[in-house]
């Protein structure tokens, strides 16, 4: 199972740095000229996946404007706090390290309180704070696709192999995207990627962290999946972890396919 698991997930024991940094900032650069579109844009939280994605995402549009005489390329980076987020220096931190193009916020609050009021009404139920989180992140979502579609840009997911693994994603929240380039990484091989490119190191050794409930600000996601991070860099490199870790790893991969998928039709057999 762990070598099936490995290479659905396709990351490699050990990395070239600079070689999975070219191959990235590559595909970004391609992808935008084959969609003919004009940018990327992603939502910067202030953690480590967020910071290298969108840093690859600025390399990738400095790397083309330099290369193309035509209409100048961007990437947007957007900043998506309900409320007051509470690591906001994290956030502006990351931004002045990547150097985006352009910089948008956009305040979440007013529209996922009204979306949850509404359900409240309709239903007479009350959304939990875990659904509430999930209508955070598509909320997040959503205003990303509005500001690409205003500046014919394409939206960046942030998702990678240790996250995917687990589907620690919102289902049409982060995890709705037009392409993932740090998919095949795990986390730890993240920050050799981070250090190369001399982000601050206090922003890749940040606890990493989803931040949707309310009354769990903070939640490491560790505490929420209930192993580390290291265990699962460890697992998907192929090395051998406690029984009961490389148990719930699994369950979690198998639990979680459904989201790594698109929508079921006749057609699909995966699921049987």
């Amino acid at each position: 199972m762990q070598n099936i698991i490995i290479e659905a997930m396709k990351v490699k024991p050990t990395i070239d740095v600079t070689d999975e940094i070219s191959k990235r900032v590559q595909l970004l650069k391609e992808y935008l000229v084959k969609t003919n579109t004009k940018g990327y844009v992603l939502g910067i939280s202030g953690g480590q996946d967020s910071t290298l994605a969108g840093k690859l995402c600025q390399m990738a549009v400095d790397e083309l404007n330099e290369e193309q005489e035509n209409d100048p390329y961007m990437f947007i980076a957007v900043r998506l706090p309900y409320g007051e987020q509470q690591d906001e220096q994290d956030a502006q931190d990351a931004i002045q390290f990547i150097n985006p193009t352009k910089k948008v916020t956009v305040n979440i609050k007013a529209a996922v309180d009204a979306s949850v009021q509404a359900f409240t009404i309709a239903t007479g139920e009350t959304l939990s704070n875990f659904m509430k989180g999930n209508t955070k992140a598509r909320e997040r979502m959503k205003v990303q696709y509005d500001v690409g579609a205003y500046y014919q840009c394409l939206v960046v997911g942030t998702d990678h192999s240790a996250e995917a693994i687990t589907g620690f994603f919102t289902k049409h929240g982060d995890g709705a995207c037009d392409i993932v380039p740090l998919f095949g990484l795990n986390k730890r091989q993240g920050k050799q990627l981070l250090q190369h490119v001399g982000c601050p190191e206090h922003l890749y050794l940040k606890a990493p962290t989803a931040d949707l409930e309310d009354d769990k600000p903070g939640l490491p996601d560790e505490v929420a999946l209930g192993f580390t991070y290291e265990n699962i860099d460890d697992y998907l490199e192929g090395k051998q972890v406690p029984a009961e870790i490389q148990e719930k790893i699994e369950m979690k991969f198998k639990a979680t396919e459904h989201k790594r998928q698109g929508a079921v039709s006749i057609y699909d057999t995966w699921w049987k």
